[in-house]
């Protein structure tokens, strides 16, 4: 098998926040000659008044998200555009995974009566890579980042946001999964990484696996 060409059609980045899900995706698009799906985080007008303040805009954060991330999912369904290899970082499941952690019960089912009523049959990717790091580790690099929006995330948050993603991907079967742990990997930074991971990809052999031995 080419390398540079894994097997599967739709590969799909996914983690909490600052583990690095949006420049693997488009390092890994870039290296396999892919279309790439982001997830618009920016254009969503209720994040930053989120952040300020949580328990007012849990619920309308959490259904722009669900909105806007169903459209994007709608238009690649009707264009028939899953036949190319693709690249997203994100899949669909991330946004019941906020809303566990962002709403108060009674917003979490008003929120999960929205879902079912605009829910549609999506495709299933190919393969999930689970970007996994540490609360502190995560933080650290939101900081440096120094986005506007993020500036009142604070690391109980991320502590969640974590604990959250850990126990989804702990139980899920729906897709082959990679867990990577991105900790001491900075795709950024080291280039050959990602050839690395691609190799990864190619020698899996079975539905979930490990890789945290990446060394420069």
């Amino acid at each position: 098998m080419d390398k540079q060409h894994p097997k599967m059609m739709h590969i799909a980045i996914e983690g909490g926040i600052g583990v690095g899900k949006t420049t693997l995706a488009q390092g890994l698009a870039s290296k396999l000659d892919a279309n790439l799906l982001l997830e618009s985080i920016e254009d969503n007008p209720f994040l930053e008044l989120f952040y300020q303040h949580p328990e007012r805009h849990g619920l309308s954060v959490q259904l722009s998200f669900l909105f806007s991330r169903l459209k994007q999912w709608q238009t690649l369904v009707q264009q028939d555009l899953f036949h190319p290899v693709m690249v997203s970082d994100y899949v669909f499941a991330k946004d019941r995974l906020f809303a566990m952690t962002n709403l108060s019960d009674a917003e979490f089912v008003l929120y999960e009566q929205v879902a079912q009523l605009v829910d549609i049959d999506l495709p299933r990717a190919d393969l999930v890579i689970y970007l996994q790091s540490s609360p502190e580790i995560a933080f650290k690099r939101i900081q440096q980042r120094q986005r506007k929006f993020e500036k009142n995330i604070t690391l109980d948050y991320i502590n969640q946001v974590t604990t959250t993603y850990d126990d989804f991907f702990f139980h899920y079967q729906d897709s082959p999964l990679l867990v990577v742990q991105t900790d001491r990997i900075n795709f950024a930074e080291h280039p050959n990484a990602l050839d690395m991971l691609i190799e990864r990809i190619n020698n899996m052999r079975s539905g979930t696996e490990f890789w945290s031995d990446y060394s420069d």
